[in-house]
């Protein structure tokens, strides 16, 4: 995988795969190691905390490493090792104004939405995910370089 523009949205599905062995989890690292054009949110935060619970209840994740790859997450995006995109009201705008315009023609998420809106107002060029959806809705808003991760 190659990433050549900046700067670099991560979704939640880019950002797990910094944290957690996955498949792919190598060949993101590699594309992402040493760049400081790194954007991420709360969002992305809180999304990537969810699925650490989720990896607890199923047993995949005992209960002191969740709170390590939490502890670690954390430390990083308040250390500044990514750029923040912070949440506002605009940003709930632009994503209910995709909602309108993208809902018609294809499955949007809420989340995904106001992650294409923080991407975008934070000036992304890329954005990297690993979730099909949300790179069809990327793929359909047009502004995004979308690494080969999720094929929309």
């Amino acid at each position: 995988m190659r990433i050549e523009s900046s700067p670099v949205y991560l979704d939640s599905s880019a950002l797990a795969k910094i944290y957690v062995s996955e498949p792919e989890s190598e060949a993101l690292e590699a594309a992402l190691v040493g760049r400081r054009d790194l954007i991420v949110s709360d969002l992305v935060v809180t999304e990537l905390t969810s699925a650490v619970a989720r990896r607890l209840r199923d047993g995949q994740l005992r209960p002191a490493a969740a709170r390590r790859l939490y502890r670690r997450m954390l430390h990083d995006v308040e250390a500044g090792e990514f750029q923040r995109a912070e949440v506002s009201a605009a940003m709930h705008r632009e994503a209910e104004r995709l909602l309108l315009v993208l809902g018609a023609r294809l499955v949007l998420r809420a989340a995904d939405a106001l992650h294409l809106a923080l991407a975008s107002i934070a000036g992304a060029r890329v954005l990297v995910t690993f979730d099909r959806r949300m790179a069809a809705a990327a793929a359909a808003v047009g502004a995004f370089e979308l690494p080969a991760t999720a094929k929309p």
